[in-house]
């Protein structure tokens, strides 16, 4: 990796000035935009010791916009300092331009540091619908590890009904790390704009081939209160498998309906797995205290 410029070369009174000017133009609507060497040394300063230094910078190469991101991406790619590829990152997600993905994938994947990787999804996430195909490929493929993969599955979340479309069409996936992810995309997509299409695949999911699966949108519906899934999550319930027991005693407990207080007891009695009981008492627990809450009211 190699400097665009030494950091060293401003003192901190003169990127102070710098930082001043370079405000004052932009709201003036005079910065020359076309200016290389001062978009280079805006850029450098990222690298400044002091935090709002940096976030005086970034803000104004937010507000440059594309003329900076040429810098700003060889600046991702190359800097020798990461205080300046995590800043350049994070400017980028202020500018949020599709053309900046390819970039901001290989630093998602590839930059030695933790926040470089952080900052780089972070932006992925605010480009949106663009970034949904890149991020599902990164779910499906096995080169990438649980991190990579569990930040992917919250970047595709945060777009949620910006990429609805293509999140929708995913949920065919051969790939279970791409079903699970899209459940809670889709998760998010109900919270935002409450529509049946969302709730349906949530509801179908809780029979999905997958463990994960069922127990990602078991939360999901627990998390969105869905009473209409209290009969498919009574029959979760009696799946073999642990994990899906515990997330439909959860989601039931969430739902807060007390006419599942009868087959939760039942279940209770029938339970081997200690810890599914655990879940279950807490859930049948909640529920009472809810009841003699509501009595009170």
């Amino acid at each position: 990796m190699t400097n665009i410029l030494d950091s060293s070369s401003l003192s901190a009174e003169a990127t102070d000035i710098l930082l001043a000017q370079t405000r004052s133009k932009i709201a003036l609507k005079t910065f020359d935009s076309s200016d290389r060497q001062t978009l280079q040394q805006m850029v450098e300063c990222l690298g400044d010791s002091r935090g709002m230094v940096r976030l005086g910078f970034a803000e104004a190469l937010g507000d440059v916009g594309q003329p900076a991101i040429p810098f700003l991406v060889e600046a991702l790619s190359h800097h020798s300092n990461e205080v300046v590829r995590r800043a350049a990152a994070k400017t980028l997600t202020l500018i949020a331009d599709p053309v900046t993905i390819p970039p901001l994938l290989d630093a998602f994947l590839n930059d030695e540091d933790q926040v470089v990787r952080n900052s780089s999804v972070g932006a992925l996430a605010r480009i949106g619908e663009q970034s949904v195909t890149p991020l599902l490929e990164i779910l499906a493929s096995n080169e990438n590890d649980e991190t990579i993969k569990g930040h992917a599955a919250w970047a595709l979340a945060f777009i949620g009904s910006k990429g609805k479309e293509q999140i929708y069409k995913a949920y065919n996936s051969d790939s279970e790390e791409v079903r699970t992810a899209v459940v809670g995309a889709i998760a998010k997509i109900a919270e935002e704009q409450p529509e049946a299409r969302a709730f349906k695949v949530l509801l179908e999911s809780l029979s999905d081939s997958s463990v994960n699966v069922r127990s990602e949108a078991a939360a999901a519906l627990g998390n969105l209160a869905h009473v209409p899934a209290i009969p498919h999550l009574l029959e979760l319930l009696t799946r073999q498998e642990v994990e899906n027991r515990k997330s439909a005693a959860l989601a039931l407990m969430k739902i807060g309906d007390r006419t599942v207080l009868e087959p939760l007891q039942n279940a209770l009695t029938q339970e081997s797995d200690s810890g599914v009981k655990q879940v279950i008492q807490l859930a049948i627990t909640q529920l009472n205290k809810q009841l003699v809450d509501d009595e009170w009211e």
